[in-house]
């Protein structure tokens, strides 16, 4: 009889540790598309891309209340590609995002490698692609490398207060010998009210690098983005505008770093800015997305481009969709910029886009 009280004691504690237990979740994307490009000096390309609308991934993330208003999180991600089914960064597993951190009443603090608060504007307010598929903002806005994640990154997340939100960033260079080449500084505030959403996001890339003693280091000017953007759903269609300044070097590096169209090759812009217009609209039991963009070099090569694009995506359940798009692009005075989607750079000026995505 004893026996069997002990024993029931120690199931029974063993529940109740259990339930305590963080709670771990799932998650991820498989995407694939038929990618045709055009246009460029390599001449045309067909290909299967795994991730041309949401690039493909399997990630854990996971909280634990502990009390008084407060819990632990953390979240693992390693992006995949469908096409090959090898990582999407070499050596490197968990490389889309990789943190932990905790969350109370105040806000929530995170370290680790995570997205910037000017890539999220971006993705969650100025895009109606999302900056996926051939119509993206990846076409012509500098979305690429840092600006998009950062590692050895402090993150501070302010709780929604009547409509407004707020996130700070600090990512470490650890650069032996200096203690700002390489630092990274991001924020954004944000308002959303009904069917209106409106924020400002700044990312700022300190380019200098550290040198032994002795050495003379390098130094350069930073990179700065200061991105506006908002959308507003008028039921019949959602439309969205983005304005973006870039300023100094490496603040809009081309995301072809090749010459995809041979000649000169082309600059990267360090004084420039670029503008989006786009909307999404219901049609039949689908969503058609577009997009116009504009980019202004302001330096004396004159690199401007425009770039349209356009896209349908038909639900077959919550969780899967197939999709259609074309992005287009015109380069002037040797620019090189590409049609490109959310998991490659392109390798001409005009592509299309046929896939199917599905979220679990």
């Amino acid at each position: 009889m004893k026996k069997n009280l002990i024993a029931g004691a120690v199931l029974a504690l063993c529940a109740a540790g259990a339930s305590a237990q963080t709670a771990v979740a799932i998650y991820g994307i498989a995407d694939a598309a038929f990618v045709a490009e055009r246009g460029g000096v390599a001449g045309n390309a067909n290909k299967i891309i795994g991730g041309a609308a949401s690039a493909s991934r399997i990630g854990f993330r996971g909280t634990e209340d502990l009390g008084n208003g407060m819990s632990a999180l953390f979240t693992l991600e390693t992006g995949v590609r469908l096409d090959t089914g090898t990582l999407d960064a070499a050596n490197t597993l968990f490389n889309r995002q990789a943190f932990v951190g905790l969350k109370t009443r105040a806000g929530t603090v995170t370290l680790g490698r995570q997205y910037t608060p000017w890539h999220n504007v971006l993705a969650q307010v100025a895009d109606p692609f999302a900056t996926g598929y051939a119509g993206g903002s990846k076409n012509l806005f500098p979305d690429s490398g840092a600006n998009v994640r950062t590692s050895n990154t402090i993150v501070y997340s302010a709780p929604t207060t009547s409509g407004f939100t707020g996130q700070l960033a600090y990512s470490l260079g650890e650069q032996a010998g200096d203690s700002t080449a390489g630092r990274q500084i991001g924020a954004s505030i944000g308002y959303a009210n009904g069917p209106l959403t409106v924020s400002l996001a700044y990312n700022n890339k300190n380019n200098d690098v550290a040198a032994a003693p002795g050495v003379t280091p390098v130094n350069r000017s930073s990179g700065r983005n200061t991105m506006l953007a908002a959308n507003y759903d008028f039921k019949i269609l959602k439309a969205y505008a983005a304005f973006n300044v870039d300023k100094g070097f490496n603040s809009a590096p081309l995301a072809n770093t090749g010459n995809p169209f041979g000649g000169v090759a082309p600059t990267a812009s360090t004084d420039g800015n670029e503008i989006l217009l786009g909307l999404s609209a219901p049609v039949g039991t689908g969503t058609v997305l577009a997009t116009l963009m504009r980019k202004d070099d302001k330096t004396a090569f004159n690199q401007d481009a425009r770039s349209w694009g356009i896209g349908y995506v038909y639900p077959l359940s919550k969780r899967s969709n197939l999709y259609t798009a074309y992005g287009k692009v015109d380069n002037r005075n040797g620019a090189g910029y590409t049609v490109n989607n959310n998991s490659e750079t392109g390798s001409g000026d005009s592509a299309f886009n046929l896939g199917v995505r599905h979220t679990f």
